[in-house]
């Protein structure tokens, strides 16, 4: 689908029933190792892509002035390491509304 040009979405369908997997990184790493997507496509695929999937596009899924500011900040060097490091716990900070969550 990537080839033809088709924009990808990665989603967790969080199911307890017949999926019981609520981990983005894990999609993210699965489509990786098991579809030969990139961590990029990865990337592109969980985050704008999906938002465009849901008609959201123009309000979530970058970091874009005038957009909905919920993210994560992970302590990793590189962006590939989302998908990378899959079963290590993940402790990101986490922002809503722009706003740190913690604080």
């Amino acid at each position: 689908m990537i080839e033809a040009g088709l924009a990808i979405v990665l989603a967790t369908d969080f199911n307890p029933g017949s999926s019981p997997v609520s981990s983005i990184p894990f999609m993210m790493s699965l489509a990786c190792l098991q579809m030969a997507v990139t961590p990029a496509e990865a990337l592109t695929a969980a985050t704008i892509n999906a938002a465009y999937s849901l008609g959201l596009g123009s309000e979530i899924g970058s970091l874009e002035a005038g957009k909905h500011a919920d993210f994560l900040i992970h302590e990793f060097s590189d962006y590939r390491e989302l998908a990378y490091f899959v079963a290590a716990p993940l402790r990101p900070r986490v922002f809503v509304g722009g706003k740190d969550a913690a604080a």
